[in-house]
Order: structure tokens, then sequence, then C-alpha cells
């Protein structure tokens, strides 16, 4: 999950320190690294291309007013020793955040706020799909802060990301001891006109409760893991049952066939942010899992 090292992207507001403490907080559980970056952007006044080496004092200087605002405003958020040791970069935010994370290996990139935060709008859009996309690693968007995470809902489609998104989910929850809920959600099957046999709901519905039962038996087994099995809107479902069951965290795995990979691709996945109480934790299926 977390790789050789947790990366936060962070930047001088109160989503930055949100992810800065975050994202600490699940490097310390997972006994990792935590390297905390802010990337500013290169001044539109530079040449196409970017800084040139001639001009070490303009870099030094940008350097050294972003780290001081930086600093001030994870201050109190983070350990001393993690604020003497932030990376500032000079370039475009999402190229630097792409190179850091596959220099160092890391298994997790931790991004701060939503609602149009600026971290999340680095990636060229106010969501977290836009990161999915760019960077195959997981993201985590967090939203609000926790000291630690005790309840971890993970939403699978059915799909073949399935496996891998309650993999990485359980051993996310393993990580801090926390109670695994996962959520099926079986969306209504339209009625198709002029057919007389429609397809049969309650068929449909066994057919995923079987389904979750048995990855989980095979994943994560019925120790502290709930299931739930309920219809409905995807991101409404979600949101309502990460509220009711206060979780800490939702997880969602990306790139399949199923309704997840519609949410996290459209209109929804800014609906579904939105809406969500807690941080959200989207899996990348671009390949195998990291341990």
């Amino acid at each position: 999950m977390t790789g050789e090292a947790v990366i936060v992207g962070v930047d001088a507001t109160p989503a930055g320190a949100l992810a800065a403490a975050t994202g600490w907080t699940v490097a310390r559980a997972a006994g990792v690294p935590c390297r905390v970056v802010h990337v500013t952007p290169t001044p539109s006044a530079a040449p196409r291309g970017g800084i040139e080496p001639a001009q070490p004092d303009l870099i030094d200087g940008l350097i050294a007013d972003a780290r001081s605002h930086v600093v001030d405003a994870l201050s109190g958020h983070v350990p001393d020793d993690v604020l003497q040791t932030i990376e500032v970069l000079v370039g475009n935010p999402a190229w630097e955040l792409r190179r850091v994370v596959a220099d160092t290996s890391a298994g997790l990139l931790v991004l701060g706020g939503k609602h149009h935060a600026p971290p999340v709008r680095w990636f060229g859009g106010s969501t977290a799909h836009n990161a999915v996309r760019t960077i195959d690693v997981p993201v985590l968007v967090a939203a609000a802060p926790v000291q630690r995470f005790s309840r971890v809902l993970v939403a699978i489609d059915l799909s073949e990301t399935a496996e891998q998104t309650l993999t990485q989910a359980h051993a996310f929850a393993a990580m801090f001891d926390a109670a695994l809920r996962v959520l099926t959600v079986v969306e209504p099957m339209p009625a198709i006109p002029d057919v007389g046999v429609q397809s049969d709901v309650g068929e449909h519905y066994r057919l995923a409760e079987t389904e979750t039962r048995r990855l989980v038996d095979t994943i994560a087994g019925t120790d502290r893991t709930e299931i739930r099995v309920d219809s409905g809107s995807p991101a409404r479902t979600i949101a309502d049952e990460a509220a009711a069951w206060e979780a800490d965290l939702v997880v969602v795995g990306s790139h399949g066939k199923g309704w997840v990979d519609r949410v996290l691709l459209g209109s929804t996945t800014e609906r579904l942010l939105n809406r969500l109480p807690c941080s959200t934790l989207v899996i990348p299926a671009h390949g195998p899992p990291k341990a």
C-alpha cells in the first residue's frame, strides 16, 4: 500500500496542512518515510521550457519564499523533523509530483482538501480522478482531520478491479487495526420497453451478495469485516453509508467496467467527493498492488 515512502503534496493553505498531517499519520503507521513536497509553479515570465540556469537568484528566492510560507502553514500539524525536510521544487506541479513518486518508489500520494483546493487543481481538474489518471499509485484526498483511522468503508462494484481494491483497503485498515466495511451497490435495473421478460432484481441482488462474500472470505476474512449490499445511486449510497457509519475513510477503485469507473471518470466524482464527510482513497488498477 505505502511502498517505500508516502509522498504528500502540500501548499500553504489549511488543505495543505491537513494533507501533511494525514500523510504523516499514514507513514508512521506503515513505518515508512513521509516525504512532504511543495511545487511552486515556474513564473509565467520565465522563458519557454522553464527557468534558465543563469537565473539562480530567482530560483533561490522562489524556493526560500515558498518554503517560509509552507513551513508556517504546516507548523503544529506535523513534527519539526518533517518541517525541516520539506522539499520545495520549481516547475509544473503535476509533472514534478509524478517524478517524485516514481523516483522514490512511493506507494501512496496524499493531497489535501476538496472543493477545488489547489493541490487537486494541480492535476488539471477539481477532483481526485485527474490524479488517478496521472499517477499509478493510490491517491488519498484528505478531507477531515483524524488521529487514526478507525473505520474504513470500501465500495466495490464487482468488476475486475474489485479484488485489488478490497486487498488495498484491507491492508490500509490493518495498519490501523480499523474496522472494515465492504459495500456493494446494486444499481436499479432499467425497464426495457417491449421486452416481456425483465431482469430479476432480486436475483441480481443475491448474486452481488454472494460474490461480495466470496471476495471478503478470500481476502479479508470475517474478523472485523462487515458486508453491506445496497441498491440505488452509487454516489448517494456511498455518501449516505459513510455518514451513517461515521467512516474515517472511503476506498474506491478505478478503471474497472462497473459503476465505480463511471463515478470516477464522470461528473459524479465531484458530487461524491463533495458529499463525503471523510477522506477518500482511490486505488488505480494499473498493475499488481504494492506490498
